[in-house]
């Protein structure tokens, strides 16, 4: 139970449950929109020409057991501290309160910093899709970016259960879809002849080299899986369902991505060639008909490029109420200014949430007015998703290390030894190979991300220094009692 006058956020027995925390990992992992865009990066059509090759799924698999590593750390934690702030808090128990607050800023700028490019790549691609499909135009790019900001902002002030819901719908029809899609391409190509090999550090072009630098971009896969723990005030049984949810988030997930990281394998025959030369979507190729190389149809294709849709708004509906409740989370410690630990008539966190909408806004306003960060042969949403989302997955990055690090003092006494170090070593080694490869050989403008995710770093660690070591406001909630429940958020 909090202690004193600090805000909290409202839930208890009537609000969020397991299957609300689960759709938040989930949503914003955005399993059908990562396996659609991710897996070139594995194989090595990426900036340093480095991957797994036609072992993609190998690398896939070692980075979900390290992920189980982090996920482990996570859910010890979630039953330790219950509060919006997570991650943040997280760091804050092992590290010190000073680390934490640099680390509660990066990581929330990168939250926000993923939404904000999510949102125009979502508007771009609603756009070109319906004009290169149907060669027609209802909206320019710039009226589906305001939709869609108009959905978040409505989605976020009436609360939280909403917003769960919403992307627990639109992630089941995707991963369904897609789940579905994936194995019958594996048969129809003859893929299941060919498990072992797809599995084998030989089938790499630098066998166990190529590998371990393609779990680099494994573990991106699973950005996202640890925030449920951001729900932990608003949650019905936080310490039983948030380390629930965390780890079935992982595991499930991380079985699809396996199998769909086979079949687009699978799919082109093993061949690196040809699936280079679809490297920008090579779900949607594999989705077509067979003329164009697909094991699908015209029709097929486009309802596999809905259900990527639907994913890519579950991942930006996920990033606006993490990013938010963190937010919140650091104004209530006085991390961040006041204004921004505003709760509203329902409970919601009304301050951070405008300010995460702001930005948003901000983002759009760059995306359809200027060149920055222009990429040549690149739609500019292509060009600022690049560099927002690298941003975003280097400053998640950062975090998953430092928690790795902390837990060893963290989570010390919990008694559990032996798996606190196999835990801790596992995140510390695919979150450090993960920054290394966000840096490896990567040309401008995209290497700029992670040198201003440093720079924030640095800042915040300098800003840090001149506060209390200790947040003010207590961060470690109890589950609500009936007398604390508030109106039902729906």
């Amino acid at each position: 139970m909090a202690t004193g006058d600090a805000p909290r956020l409202l839930g208890g027995r009537k609000k969020l449950t397991l299957k609300d925390a689960v759709a938040q990992s989930v949503g914003l992992m955005g399993p059908v929109f990562s396996i659609a865009f991710l897996v070139p990066l594995l194989v090595g059509l990426n900036a340093s020409g480095r991957g797994a090759g036609n072992a993609a799924a190998l690398s896939v698999l070692i980075a979900a057991v390290g992920v189980v590593g982090l996920g482990w750390i996570v859910a010890e934690y979630t039953r330790k501290i219950q509060a919006a702030g997570s991650l943040y808090d997280y760091v804050t128990d092992g590290l010190g309160g000073r680390v934490g607050a640099a680390a509660g800023w990066l990581y929330y700028t990168g939250l926000v910093s993923l939404g904000a490019a999510i949102l125009p790549m979502i508007g771009g691609t609603i756009h070109d899709t319906i004009l290169g499909e149907f060669n027609v135009e209802p909206f320019p790019q710039l009226v589906w970016d305001i939709i869609l900001l108009a959905i978040v902002a409505v989605v976020m002030y009436l609360g939280v259960a909403l917003s769960t819901r919403v992307q627990l719908v639109l992630a089941l029809i995707s991963l369904t879809v897609v789940a579905i899609f994936s194995v019958y391409v594996i048969v129809k190509s003859g893929g299941v002849h060919h498990v072992v090999s797809g599995f084998s550090p030989n089938s790499s072009p630098t066998h166990w080299s190529g590998v371990l630098f393609g779990v680099l971009y494994g573990v991106l896969l699973f950005t996202g899986f640890e925030t449920s723990a951001n729900l932990g005030e608003e949650t019905e049984h936080p310490k039983r369902d948030i380390p629930r949810a965390v780890l079935f988030s992982v595991l499930a997930i991380g079985g699809f991505y396996i199998i769909a990281t086979f079949a687009q394998i699978s799919g082109f025959h093993f061949n690196l060639g040809t699936l280079s030369k679809n490297a920008g979507t090579p779900l949607f190729t594999l989705a077509g008909p067979n003329a164009a190389g697909g094991f699908g149809s015209v029709a097929m294709r486009r309802i596999v490029e809905l259900v990527v849709i639907f994913d890519m708004i579950a991942v930006l509906i996920g990033c606006a109420v993490s990013a938010s409740r963190g937010v919140f989370a650091m104004a209530r410690d006085s991390r961040l200014p006041r204004q921004l630990g505003k709760i509203s008539s329902k409970g919601t966190p009304i301050g951070a949430s405008n300010a995460v909408m702001f930005v948003y806004a901000v983002v759009v306003t760059l995306t359809v007015t200027t060149s920055i960060f222009a990429i040549p042969n690149y739609p500019h949403y292509v060009a600022m998703f690049s560099w927002f989302s690298t941003y975003g997955a280097f400053a998640i990055a950062v975090i998953y290390l430092l928690i790795s690090i902390g837990a060893l003092k963290g989570l010390r006494d919990r008694g559990k030894t032996l798996p606190l170090y196999l835990a801790s070593g596992a995140g510390f080694l695919v979150t450090a190979g993960a920054i290394f490869g966000s840096i490896y050989k990567v040309t401008a403008p995209t290497i700029e991300a992670p040198y201003t995710a440093a720079v924030v770093l640095f800042i915040g660690l300098v800003a840090a220094a001149a506060m209390s070591n200790t947040p003010k406001a207590e961060t470690d909630f109890s589950e609500l009692t009936e007398s604390e429940q508030g109106p039902l958020k729906l």
